[in-house]
């Protein structure tokens, strides 16, 4: 019998799948590290302002939200709850459809 017979059927993706997949949660997140000191403080609010932008933006393509038109700030807000975050500002909402303009 070949291998590849043997091999199990992979799990169906957002793009495969007949019905939106639900976001795997809780997930695990990556191990934090201390960030390098002796920076700006504008540089750490903006560094951690791409991060939740980017985990945001992240929740909302595993959800189905591909275009950033989608994306409204009630989306983006209603998935930061979902995911476990804070409520994001307006400037960080807008960097969230930003990442997912540019992603492409």
């Amino acid at each position: 019998m070949p291998a590849a017979a043997l091999k199990p059927k992979p799990l169906p993706t957002q793009s495969t799948a007949k019905r939106p997949v639900l976001l795997d949660l809780p997930y695990a997140p990556v191990e934090k590290r201390p960030l390098p000191p002796g920076r700006p403080r504008e540089w750490y609010v903006t560094h951690n302002r791409r991060l939740k932008a980017m985990r945001l933006a992240i929740a909302l393509l595993d959800s189905g939200v591909y275009v950033p038109n989608q994306a409204r700030n009630e989306t983006i807000r209603d998935t930061a709850e979902l995911i476990g975050v804070h409520p994001p500002s307006d400037t960080t909402c807008h960097m969230v459809r930003a990442f997912m303009r540019y992603a492409r």
